[in-house]
């Protein structure tokens, strides 16, 4: 069982990096809008702010890097080159499924990066399914002291689970153990997809139960049914998977929507963000932070250099765009009414 789990976790390492896991005719939706430029925005452009806070931190940009790693031969190096990275820039950092830490401490230290970044939120991660296999609240708690992370996610992400060969598909009386696990884990909570999207029906059930937090994590970007696809060796699920490949709810519309629905929600916009300008529009449709996963990745694979200059180049698109519609704040980028759809 151990080793299955860091198999697969190393190829899923190995198989998001492909083109061939991306979906196929899909998007962010995210194309669709435009910001109205602002000829003459009246502020200074060194005077832009992009501070936010995610719950009782101050955060240098509104940006995360979103779970991507954990249990695999390799992600001790790149959890500690994101961490490290995360740090110097000030951006969250949420870890990659921590299950491995409860099946085996074979990797468990590839999880344990507080050391490289001291200050800034990280964010622990299992699939919400499991508690439905085993994993308890206690072992919960456990990987919270394990990582000192300062919240907690549940990842849903059911279409992956069928085409996975190991998959767990239980997802039955969910809702009333994330509720629990929320009501007893001392930090804040939140749920998030893998790239299919978290529309307004759910995020409302989410929401009412006390979850703190949704990373709506819409398609237009990696999709896990393409992965556990290219993963396969079952004829019939590679096939099957081959239907979905088109299969989610764009990370725009999820967005606008569930924070239309709940205006006080803390969301989060990821699946498909590669760049500042898609940030920013994801942030005027009601995100508060904005994650990315594929694109870094890519950047880790090269040097700790590439990562630190990605992430430069992605505030910088960012205060170009507040610059460009005479937003000087977060908040004012939030409230704009220069994001029109086209």
């Amino acid at each position: 069982m151990t080793g299955s789990i860091h198999k697969r976790k190393q190829e899923h390492l190995d198989f998001a990096l492909s083109e061939k896991a991306l979906g196929k005719n899909t998007t962010t939706g995210l194309e669709k809008y435009y910001f109205q430029h602002h000829a003459l925005p009246e502020i200074n452009f060194e005077d832009i702010d992009l501070t936010t806070t995610f719950f009782d931190k101050t955060l240098k940009v509104p940006y995360l890097i979103s779970s991507m790693t954990g249990g695999a031969k390799h992600a001790e190096s790149i959890n500690r080159t994101l961490a490290t990275a995360a740090e110097e820039n000030g951006w969250i950092f949420a870890l990659g499924s921590t299950r491995a830490m409860i099946e085996s401490e074979q990797f468990r230290s590839s999880f344990q990066v507080r050391h490289y970044a001291p200050t800034i939120p990280i964010v622990a991660n299992i699939g919400a399914v499991q508690l439905n296999y085993g994993i308890t609240v206690e072992q919960c708690k456990q990987i919270l002291e394990w990582t000192e992370a300062d919240a907690f996610v549940l990842h849903l992400n059911s279409i992956q689970e069928v085409i996975q060969t190991e998959g767990d598909t239980n997802f039955s009386d969910l809702l009333r153990k994330i509720e629990a696990l929320s009501r007893d884990l001392p930090v804040p909570v939140g749920v998030k997809e893998v790239g299919f999207g978290i529309d307004a029906s759910v995020a409302k059930q989410l929401t009412n139960i006390g979850i703190d937090f949704i990373d709506v994590a819409g398609a237009g970007g990696t999709s896990w049914s393409q992965v556990e696809k290219l993963r396969s060796h079952d004829r019939v699920k590679k096939q099957a998977a081959e239907a979905f490949a088109n299969w989610g709810n764009p990370t725009s519309e999820c967005v606008k929507e569930v924070k239309e629905a709940l205006p006080h929600q803390h969301v989060i916009a990821s699946g498909g963000i590669n760049d500042g300008h898609d940030a920013a529009k994801s942030i005027a449709l009601g995100a508060s932070h904005v994650g990315f996963a594929r694109s870094i990745l890519k950047e880790v694979m090269n040097s700790q250099e590439a990562v630190q200059e990605w992430m430069e180049v992605r505030e910088l698109e960012l205060k170009m765009v507040m610059f460009g519609i005479g937003a000087d704040r977060i908040s004012s980028l939030q409230k704009t009414n220069r994001l029109l759809e086209r």
